[in-house]
């Protein structure tokens, strides 16, 4: 069977429409519905319903899913093995998000390099969406995120919980959103929790999805914002940046995602390295 296809089936089931889909894989709408039309020719069963709200899998297609995604990644891991570079004997991909990259997982690389020479690392920062996909279709080997999905043939495990705290260059700012506050989008659970507490809150003129970039605005130009205390940590030293006393504080969690069948050999020991810094982070975040 053509990957194209098994990867096409698999980007509609992520975007959850043929629009969506087509956007992600660069190609027109007519192209998506005739790889699934033969695909469909192919299997000799109808893979998915289209309706206004998008498309739903039929009970082949959920069957279907769990075989799409195995082949899927078998074709990345042979081109993993086959273009491994000379003098390592594997290699492993692992995507995250930005801000766990930093302050957490860039720490442990070295270590994991160290003990596993011979192994060739690829490193990659996504958001969730493009790392669910990844890791539906092979690209990636581990995800490290915040608000995994879950999906047949993937294993959701919790690794730790970021404190977030109010952090301010004002050292005298009030426990709330003031002038200056950047609105990071942590997820709807965040959302939630920050309306309840700050019911006042009429929004923002900075608003950011990525922390790295709300953190560097204000630590540039003055300000607060909700940023996870692992990132706070190495400014408060120095006075860059100070905790607002009596701000409430809320949860959030990260989660390491990959194959079922992964941990064992070149992605367990990456998965062990992961496990073992996320214990580490736990004991800090709890001091």
């Amino acid at each position: 069977m053509d990957t194209e296809l098994a990867r096409t089936f698999l980007a509609v089931v992520t975007a959850g429409n043929f629009v969506s889909a087509a956007e992600r894989l660069h190609v027109t709408q007519s192209t998506v519905s005739t790889r699934i039309q033969s695909l469909e020719t192919t299997l000799g069963r109808k893979l998915f319903v289209r309706n206004k709200g998008g498309t739903t899998l039929t009970p082949a297609g959920r069957h279907f899913q769990k075989h799409a995604s195995t082949l899927v990644r078998t074709v990345e891991q042979a081109r993993h093995d086959v273009g491994v570079a000379e003098g390592f004997r594997g290699s492993v991909t692992i995507g995250a998000r930005f801000g766990l990259w930093e302050q957490f997982l860039v720490k442990l690389l070295p270590g994991l390099l160290r003990e596993a020479p011979d192994i060739s690392v690829r490193a990659e920062i996504a958001l969730e969406r493009e790392l669910m996909q990844g890791l539906i279709e092979g690209h990636l080997d581990i995800g490290v995120m915040y608000t995994p999905e879950s999906r047949p043939g993937l294993k959701v495990e919790h690794l730790f919980d970021e404190r977030l705290v109010l952090a301010s260059t004002n050292r005298r700012g009030k426990p709330e959103p003031g002038p200056g506050y950047v609105y990071v989008d942590w997820g709807p659970e965040f959302f939630a929790k920050h309306s309840a507490s700050f019911p006042d809150f009429q929004g923002s003129a900075l608003a950011a999805n990525i922390g790295w970039l709300g953190l560097d605005h204000v630590l540039q130009n003055g300000g607060s914002g909700y940023f996870p205390l692992r990132l706070v940590r190495p400014h408060l030293p120095g006075r860059k940046l100070t905790i607002a006393a009596g701000a409430p504080e809320f949860r959030l969690s990260a989660y390491l995602v990959y194959p079922s069948d992964s941990d064992d050999g070149i992605v367990g020991s990456a998965l062990t390295a992961i496990r073992g810094a996320a214990k580490t982070e736990n004991r800090r975040s709890q001091r």
